[in-house]
């Protein structure tokens, strides 16, 4: 990897999510020797990953250079790269690009897609976790509309139309209120020759209530704004199969559709490696004590979405969202610190700021741990957290710019298809079609 020898103790972290970015900020000139990896040679602010998705926000806007958040650190090296196996015996990672050693390691890859194994839906629907899948999506819904535009079979164009989003948690609400959106002000006016009317859009979940990790009065407050925008709601269903086409469920309800976006779950994106009593099957997590160390591994730490940290009030592991990775993240960089001086670590400890989810415009829940709201002014706290946690001045403005020219105009000028996205076609047009 070609990282020179340093007087001080090197730390890898792999993976610049929120908490690996917010480990190196505070691991800036600590007299360590700090090597960041990631996949990517940027940051991704996933909670406006639906924004890119539904053209209201181009994927520069939401993105930053990490080289641009180190290069006034000393003894600092990043590397892109993936991350293959971690060698825990001779201390060292192994990567397509090279080995490497650490005297302290912390993996915050953060959480991918789950499809419950479904090898069927996994090969046959959209996932929503990275810039390059968010332009996908984005594709594939103008593309979809052009097919529309040329096929005459009644049952193709109503399946190109049809967009069926899986998983009624923030990002499955999020997406669905932009999709109702852009039917209600945009579509209608870019295809005047297709029904826009006969645009479907299904969330589907499989609990009794979307939302069901906040607080009933928002999941049913985040319900009636969905259903005033034209969403179908499907609460107790599971999807089972969706072979590019047709998706089949728990009850005898089907859908023929085009489109599936699965935002069902997310399970630690885990590292090859660690043994197995470091590891939770179930939730593809990295079991970690309240410094934040991996089991049996005292110089290996754990940050983030990888991390499953049980404790009293979370059994499970503290939600796989941005502020326990944030939280996780500064209290690691103070730590690492104190434990390579050999001094006592400070146990962590969550503070819940609240959850919020935004369903359209002047509509939106806000949870915080004494209060509950929702409508305008919750859709105001959330457009504030949101653009308050970009990084880049440049970012905030772009964003900010972006969403007052939005909201006058009731535009997403961002709906371009700068790269197709090439799917598994479920039909195949004649010459008297097009």
């Amino acid at each position: 990897m070609n990282i020179p020898q340093s007087k001080n103790p090197r730390v890898v972290i792999i993976g610049g999510g929120f908490a690996g970015i917010t480990l190196a900020k505070k691991l800036k000139n600590k007299n360590l020797q700090v090597v960041l990896l990631d996949k990517h040679n940027y940051h991704t602010f996933q909670p406006l990953l639906y924004q890119v998705a539904t053209g209201g926000l181009e994927a520069g806007s939401i993105a930053y250079p990490i080289r641009k958040v180190i290069q006034e650190f000393q003894d600092f090296y990043f590397r892109l790269t993936s991350v293959k196996e971690i060698d825990t015996q001779n201390r060292k990672i192994i990567s397509e690009i090279g080995d490497l050693h650490y005297d302290y390691l912390v993996i915050a890859t953060g959480s991918k897609t789950n499809y419950f194994g479904n090898k069927e839906i996994e090969r046959n629907s959209m996932s929503m976790k990275t810039i390059p899948q968010s332009l996908n999506i984005r594709s594939l819904i103008l593309e979809n509309f052009e097919q529309a535009v040329l096929t005459k079979d009644v049952n193709d164009k109503n399946s190109l139309m049809n967009f069926v989003l899986v998983g009624g948690g923030p990002t499955g609400v999020e997406l669905a209120g932009a999709l109702a959106e852009m039917k209600k002000a945009i579509l209608q006016k870019d295809y005047p020759d297709l029904d826009i009317g006969k645009m479907q859009i299904n969330l589907i979940q499989s609990g009794d209530r979307i939302l069901n990790t906040m607080s009933e009065k928002a999941s049913k407050a985040a319900e009636g704004f969905l259903l005033g925008l034209g969403v179908k709601i499907w609460k107790n269903v599971r999807v089972t199969h969706y072979d590019g086409r047709t998706i089949l469920t728990n009850s005898d309800i089907t859908f023929d559709t085009a489109t599936v976006i699965w935002t069902a779950g997310v399970q630690g994106a885990v590292v090859a490696g660690l043994d197995a009593g470091s590891l939770v099957e179930k939730a593809e997590r990295i079991r970690v004590n309240e410094f934040s160390q991996v089991a049996g591994h005292s110089n290996i730490f754990a940050i983030g979405d990888i991390a499953l940290m049980e404790t009293g009030e979370y059994p499970l592991g503290h939600p796989m969202m941005a502020q326990p990775a944030l939280q996780q993240g500064r209290l690691l960089g103070e730590n690492l610190v104190r434990f390579v001086k050999n001094e006592p670590m400070v146990p962590f400890e969550y503070n819940d700021k609240g959850s919020m989810a935004t369903i359209g415009r002047n509509k939106a829940v806000v949870d915080l741990p004494r209060y509950h709201f929702h409508g305008v002014f919750a859709w105001f706290v959330w457009m504030f957290v949101h653009l308050f946690s970009l990084i880049g001045f440049k970012n905030k403005a772009v964003v900010f710019l972006n969403w007052v020219y939005n909201y006058i105009r009731f535009d997403r000028e961002g709906r371009l298809i700068i790269r197709p996205y090439k799917k598994r076609s479920f039909t195949t047009f004649t010459s008297d079609e097009i």
